[in-house]
């Protein structure tokens, strides 16, 4: 039997979604994709807001967004998808300052939630996230790039900052340091989550390629990328998936109507029992009153159009089985 791991982009539950959850069931925000997420055996996603009801907005420097939840709907909403990882290193966890930041960490911990990327300290940052799935031991590290104001230091909460260089000295201490506590629980699968580069770009940058391949290089099983509100295309180095960008999952964003930063994918990862990466399945998903949704059919075709599209330069082909594409990732 294959364990079956899902990643998903930005989950923004704050703004117009906080405001749509109050008024409609708690699993509302995961539309007819609902069915399809609990059906997995666990699943990573990148929150990209903060759960509390207190905390001021940040003033320190210009920030034109502030992303915040009633962790009241948004804790028992993560739950009912099966949410097993929340990353946390990304540019709107101290939207609401250090009194927010510490109310969505208390409230994933209270309900079990794990987390990387961002904590009191960052020693804290840097923890792995460890969770058991269907008895594989899953570990996930978490980093970001974006708003370094935002960083965590040995004194105060934040990010677990680093730069996207590879030759950098600190960058290769910090991630090296968070390898080794995550390699410290023996896990099976070793997961990098990285919110990292700018908005709205539909290629990485050849910084970030050689970035993401040195994370296969030194260990990690899966590099999860996310921040541009667009998917990337998706390599495969050493028989270990990049993905790039997984782009938006759920948010109240105003659609760019070339981009379709409202379209993107459910990735799906396949493991056999012998720790062999089969597969990742790739299932067309769009946003749609502020919740996620399977992809109508015309979304769902060009979404595979422009992901075949995205990753042949990285010579990734995919296979078709329904309306997934399918990148398999056995020799």
């Amino acid at each position: 039997m294959a364990t079956r791991i899902g990643f998903t982009g930005d989950v923004m539950l704050g703004r117009v979604v906080d405001d749509r959850q109050r008024r409609r069931p708690v699993e509302a925000v995961w539309g007819t994709a609902l069915e399809r997420l609990r059906g997995l055996d666990g699943l990573v996603c990148n929150l990209e807001c903060v759960l509390s009801n207190g905390g001021t907005k940040w003033r320190r420097t210009h920030r034109p967004f502030h992303f915040r939840a009633d962790p009241d709907w948004a804790v028992p909403a993560l739950e009912r998808a099966g949410v097993d990882v929340c990353a946390l290193a990304n540019n709107h966890v101290l939207d609401y300052e250090e009194a927010a930041l510490r109310d969505t960490l208390e409230r994933l911990d209270e309900a079990e939630l794990a987390r990387a990327g961002a904590g009191g300290t960052i020693g804290e940052a840097l923890e792995p996230a460890v969770v058991s799935v269907d008895g594989l031991e899953v570990a996930i590290v978490a980093f970001t790039d974006n708003t370094p104001e935002y960083a965590a230091d040995e004194s105060s909460p934040g990010t677990a900052w680093i730069e996207i260089d590879r030759e950098n000295p600190e960058t290769r201490r910090r991630v090296r340091e968070a390898l080794e506590r995550a390699r410290g629980t023996d896990p099976d699968l070793l997961v990098a989550s990285l919110h990292w580069g700018p908005n709205m770009v539909t290629e990485p940058p050849d910084s970030f390629r050689e970035f993401g391949r040195w994370l296969i290089e030194v260990g990690v099983d899966v590099v999860h990328g996310h921040s541009a509100h667009v998917f990337q295309g998706i390599e495969v180095h050493e028989g270990r998936p990049i993905l790039y960008d997984a782009g938006d999952f759920v948010d109240d964003y105003a659609v760019d109507p070339a981009l379709r930063n409202d379209r993107s994918f459910l990735f799906v990862l396949q493991r056999a029992d012998d720790g062999a990466l089969l597969e990742l399945r790739l299932h067309p998903t769009e946003i749609e009153d502020c919740a996620v949704h399977e992809a109508n059919p015309d979304a769902a075709d060009r979404s595979r159009e422009r992901m075949r599209e995205l990753s042949a330069p990285f010579g990734t082909a995919f296979e078709r089985d329904g309306a997934a594409l399918v990148l398999s990732l056995e020799e």
